[in-house]
């Protein structure tokens, strides 16, 4: 900070709001703290008797917290991300289209682990809208050293991107409903509506569903079938528990597909499977997904439909924040559920 004639002050930047007074009317600021002072405003702060600046010059190596906000979040910013104008020094990242938030939480708290940096944002792994408000980001002084702004730049250009929105695939999905007493017709099928909904909310579309007895041969059967028919993701329904009946688990491992758990500590969906048969996701659903609004489907099938690798540490982590509440109303997303990961 250093005092400067107002008539050389031009281009640089106020430490402090600029009152004027105007006898009889009203008082208030003519200039905000922060303001980047030009010729025209030369005229104004003599009248209002200024003619010495408290200032800041981003000459002498200082970047103005409105270009340091621009410059983190322009290299925070991936895919689907779209800037608002500074705000008093806050950058806000908005979603450029539908799909799921991806937010590397390493990268974020190294960033914000710069002196004098913040970045905040919603939880990752959800689903987000056109035009949804994610993130945003500032420098805490008015005015920082251009090595701070540096640093933080290079913390995101080793990890980028920091935040994205991942667009969902359109998928071809063969539904395997299991259960003889649903196969031999002694109940109806409820569980099939309900998959058919949430992948059609997703973008994808059903291409079939097969009704299937307890035998393991006859579920992996199924399967292979949707498989070589063009299917290039596979749920298999119902059959998930211990029992000795409930050999989906049996089933899905019959066809050759690399496991990568059985088992999600989320309450509804403990008994999930979830494996690869080559490039085609083969996922096992407990009869919980049927019942409740959000359960482990909700939390795990958008990842693998926005093109991520989700591994069995992915799974192990939704332990924190993976218990629902059984609200009386069901609030999910807006809720804490799956948000610990």
């Amino acid at each position: 900070m250093k005092t400067m004639h107002v008539e050389k002050a031009v281009g640089t930047v106020l430490c402090q709001d600029i009152t004027r007074i105007i006898p009889g009317g009203e008082k208030g600021p003519a200039f905000r703290r922060g303001h980047v002072v030009t010729e025209a405003d030369i005229p104004t702060l003599l009248d209002i008797g200024k003619e010495h600046l408290y200032v800041f010059d981003p000459q002498d190596g200082y970047v103005h917290e409105d270009d340091a906000a621009r410059r983190i979040a322009e290299a925070a910013a991936g895919p689907g991300i779209e800037l608002s104008t500074p705000v008093e020094g806050k950058i806000t990242l908005r979603a450029t289209h539908d799909g799921l938030l991806d937010i590397n939480t390493d990268t974020l708290f190294k960033l914000n682990s710069v002196k004098d940096v913040i970045f905040g944002t919603i939880h990752t792994n959800q689903l987000v809208q056109t035009g949804r408000a994610m993130a945003g980001t500032r420098v805490i002084p008015l005015v920082v050293p251009e090595a701070i702004v540096a640093e933080a730049e290079a913390v995101l250009r080793d990890n980028a991107p920091l935040i994205q929105v991942r667009p969902l695939k359109s998928c071809r999905i063969g539904i395997v409903t299991t259960g003889s007493e649903v196969y031999n017709g002694r109940i109806e099928d409820k569980f099939g509506p309900v998959i058919r909904k949430k992948f059609k909310g997703y973008g994808s579309t059903t291409i079939g569903q097969k009704l299937v007895s307890d035998d393991p041969e006859m579920t992996k059967g199924a399967i292979l079938d949707f498989i070589e028919n063009g299917a290039d993701f596979v749920v298999v329904t119902g059959g998930m528990s211990v029992d000795p009946d409930d050999q989906t688990p049996t089933s899905i491992r019959m066809t050759g597909a690399e496991v990568v758990t059985y088992g999600a500590p989320t309450f509804p969906g403990a008994m999930f499977m979830l494996a690869r048969l080559g490039d085609v996701p083969v996922v096992g659903l407990p009869g919980c997904v049927m019942y409740y609004r959000a359960s482990i489907f909700d939390l795990i099938i958008p990842r693998i439909l926005a093109g991520k690798d989700v591994t069995r540490e992915d799974i192990i982590n939704l332990g924190h924040g993976g218990f629902c509440e059984g609200c009386e109303t069901c609030r999910y997303p807006v809720c804490s559920f799956g948000k610990g990961a």
